[in-house]
């Protein structure tokens, strides 16, 4: 009894390590739709930071336990105290915990039900990939209580057109998940009772590559987003000589000369 009570009380829930690297964290309130309040965001911040330094991680799934995947910030927590200081610091630490994922050299995939507003669809955006419940559903829904979804609306853009992201951000209207899939911002649509497996093969083939591609190829490509496409190129064809001089890459190479596959050993 008190271990179910000590789980009910803990908002993040990480699950061992499977074979192949894979590491489930499951945001645990429920009951709040698993509203980022204080306690999760620094739960999420220190399992990133934490993650971010593990190389036997390959891939983290991000899920949400019960009804919902994230309903955004805890906005009974955020009432109580109205400060200008406060809400500043607030959003300072969310968007901290959001670049976590960003930075981290591990892809994270989106594990999606219910519903994912406001902030919660932010970090359906800041994850890597995202692989969603058909019935699940998405907006930045703070306009409809008068805040607009500002910081949702960097990560939306980055994912989205303008003009659909802006769409998204100004009416707060939802979504549904054959609309995210069009927009980009997930990147599959599967029955609920298949959400599971489908996470599952996404994280194996991605768990089947070199850590260090994988790795390599993670950083580059965020950079690369705000650059100009020359720089792009610069620092892309730099990637990619060290990335060549890898073992993995090397071997990968001769294998595929060799006509065999890859000894790559634990990748």
């Amino acid at each position: 009894m008190a271990e179910t009570d000590n789980r009910a009380a803990t908002p993040l829930l990480a699950e061992s390590l499977d074979a192949a690297g894979v590491l489930r964290l499951t945001m645990n309130r429920p009951k709040a739709f698993n509203a980022l309040s204080e306690g999760l965001l620094d739960a999420l911040a220190a399992a990133f930071s934490r993650i971010a330094a593990d190389p036997a991680v390959r891939v983290v799934v991000l899920a949400g336990a019960g009804r919902a995947f994230c309903a955004g910030h805890d906005l009974r927590e955020m009432r109580a105290s109205p400060s200008h200081a406060y809400y500043r610091g607030l959003f300072d630490r969310c968007t901290r915990m959001m670049m976590a994922i960003h930075k981290m050299p591990q892809p994270v995939i989106a594990r999606v039900q219910g519903i994912a507003t406001a902030a919660g669809c932010q970090l359906v955006a800041m994850c890597d990939l995202a692989v969603a419940a058909d019935d699940a559903r998405f907006a930045v829904s703070g306009v409809n209580l008068g805040l607009f979804c500002s910081t949702p609306g960097v990560a939306l853009s980055r994912n989205v057109s303008r003009k659909q992201a802006l769409e998204m951000l100004l009416t707060g209207d939802m979504i549904d998940a054959a609309q995210a899939r069009e927009r980009g911002l997930v990147n599959r649509v599967v029955p609920p009772a298949a959400l599971d497996a489908e996470v599952a093969r996404l994280a194996a083939s991605i768990c089947a590559k070199p850590a260090a591609a994988v790795a390599a190829g993670k950083g580059l490509f965020y950079r690369q987003l705000e650059m100009g496409i020359e720089a792009a190129y610069q620092l892309a064809g730099q990637t990619m000589a060290c990335n060549m001089m890898d073992e993995s890459a090397l071997e990968g190479v001769q294998a595929f000369l060799d006509k065999r596959p890859p000894s790559w050993g634990g990748a």
